[in-house]
């Protein structure tokens, strides 16, 4: 695909990499950047290669624009929770167990398969290669909400308002214990663990920040567990996970994060719901609010998501409870 951009008077002096961006909207600059860098715009036909030359009025410059390659992950069909699509991005209700992006030990079957074949040639390609705009993530056993794009724009616009945390997002969790305080700020520098390079850790030294706002929605078992609406003001690697556990409040089912270890005190608790208690095979975490302002049109998009079966099932079985002691651990 060509596209001519002619400058005009008041285009005087302007960055060539700049002017483009300007003109073309459906490229970023930084693309727009490596297309001159990679000998894709020309001049009277002379090739350029400098991004930061400064253009004159009358110029028409010839930008050739090579289709999108394909991502070396292979599209595979799979059923997907579809809650929004146009030709920007799209919105998906993620299940548990599902990994997002093709890593080592995962190297198909991902969210990213799916959606190559699901949008198919709706990829207008990001950063040349056609492939969804993952902006962000949610764990593999962290159902709910997720938004990717489909054009490099709409790539820039979204990941700029997610770093610049203009993303609204929501979870609900199901933790051990009740805090104590009905709602509150975890204000605690994430990074690797020392002990575990697998796991995040708060870290006293080092570390990103990272501030996680909570409230309880109800308290289950006279104080054996609650669950809380989580809020994120930023977004660390198992930010929630690694907060709610150093609060002593560990995600029920967490494996990694001690929400299996406090399960083993649960001799009051009677059967059957000791038994799903101790057992639940996932963390209870589920993404339940996404909006986000849309990156072509300015709309505001705002989702919600219900509990999935297993989390409505958890809730249940909390909400069953009859137990008078408090938890030990608050």
């Amino acid at each position: 695909m060509a596209h001519a951009v002619t400058v005009e008077e008041n285009e005087a002096g302007e960055r060539l990499d700049r002017l483009l961006a300007a003109r073309l909207g459906g490229l970023s600059r930084t693309r727009l950047k490596r297309l001159v860098e990679d000998g894709h715009v020309s001049l009277g036909g002379a090739t350029i290669c400098d991004p930061s030359l400064r253009v004159k009025p009358g110029q028409s410059y010839l930008v050739r624009v090579p289709p999108p390659e394909d991502d070396r992950p292979v599209p595979q069909a799979m059923a997907l929770d579809i809650r929004y699509e146009d030709e920007h991005l799209i919105v998906v209700d993620k299940p548990a167990g599902l990994v997002v992006h093709p890593a080592p030990g995962n190297p198909d079957r991902t969210l990213v398969n799916a959606l190559i074949a699901h949008c198919g040639a709706s990829l207008a390609g990001i950063g040349g290669v056609r492939r969804p705009g993952i902006v962000h993530r949610l764990d593999k056993d962290t159902s709910g909400l997720m938004v990717a794009a489909k054009t490099e724009l709409a790539h820039a616009k979204l990941a700029a308002d997610f770093a610049a945390r203009r993303i609204e997002r929501a979870y609900r969790a199901f933790v051990w214990g009740v805090p104590n305080l009905p709602a509150g700020e975890i204000s605690a520098a994430i990074g690797r663990s020392p002990r575990d390079r697998k796991k995040m850790a708060v870290l006293a030294r080092g570390g990103k920040s990272a501030v996680t706002r909570y409230r309880v929605v109800a308290a289950f078992g006279g104080g054996l567990a609650s669950e809380l609406e989580c809020r994120l003001a930023t977004g660390r690697t198992h930010q929630i996970r690694v907060h709610l556990a150093a609060r002593h409040h560990p995600i029920i089912g967490d494996a990694a994060y001690g929400g299996t270890l406090r399960a083993r005190g649960l001799g009051a608790v009677p059967e059957p719901a000791r038994s799903t208690l101790a057992s639940f095979p996932r963390q209870a975490l589920h993404a339940a609010t996404l909006g986000f302002v849309h990156p072509a049109s300015g709309e505001w998009l705002r989702f919600e998501s219900a509990l999935p079966p297993d989390l409505a099932g958890l809730r249940a079985v909390l909400e069953g409870l009859k137990l008078d002691r408090p938890d030990p651990v608050r």
